[in-house]
């Protein structure tokens, strides 16, 4: 029988646990998904027109892939899809990423503004105060022109007539407010 004791091992358990704190577990799931995700944000940059893509900071090899892309169909562009999330993998993304959210808040922008013009021109309509209100905030607008565009507007209501001047202060209005 071997004698216990006469060759104790002493661990030092500080050295370990400093190892163990560096070291960031990623599971292959999770490296799966990271992967799929550049991969969407790759097929987002090839649905994007060329004015729009060259407002994103890209390198010139991601770009030639992504225009390569754009002319591919069908399985060559899925796979040409696998080579631009490859790409991406090997790049930053935060500034592409950046880019393309401010693209498409910018549309969102867009259409809510545009339904606030719309909201505006009805109420311009059917409450005769709001466009002395109106005119009030805006010193700068045609007063004799909107208000012959609403007497118009409010006569073809009246009359159910096609709404041409109806649409004609939507434009009035979309156009004053963006000069703005």
């Amino acid at each position: 029988m071997a004698k216990r004791g006469k060759n104790k091992i002493e661990w030092d358990n500080t050295d370990w646990e400093q190892e163990e704190e560096e070291i960031i577990w990623v599971s292959k799931s999770e490296i799966k998904r990271d992967a799929e995700a550049l991969k969407k944000l790759g097929e987002k940059l090839v649905n994007l027109t060329t004015a729009k893509l060259d407002k994103i900071p890209l390198e010139e090899k991601l770009r030639e892939a992504i225009e390569l892309a754009q002319r591919l169909q069908k399985e060559a562009r899925r796979r040409q899809l696998q080579y631009i999330g490859k790409l991406l993998r090997n790049i930053e993304v935060d500034p592409i990423q950046d880019a393309l959210e401010k693209l498409e808040n910018k549309h969102q922008q867009q259409q809510a503004m545009l339904h606030k013009l719309e909201m505006l021109r009805d109420t311009l309509i059917d409450n005769p105060e709001a466009i002395t209100q109106f005119l009030e905030q805006h010193p700068d607008a045609d007063r004799q022109h909107l208000r012959n565009l609403v007497r118009a507007a409010q006569k073809e209501k009246a009359q159910n007539k096609p709404p041409k001047a109806y649409r004609e202060i939507f434009q009035y209005l979309k156009d004053f407010m963006l000069e703005d």
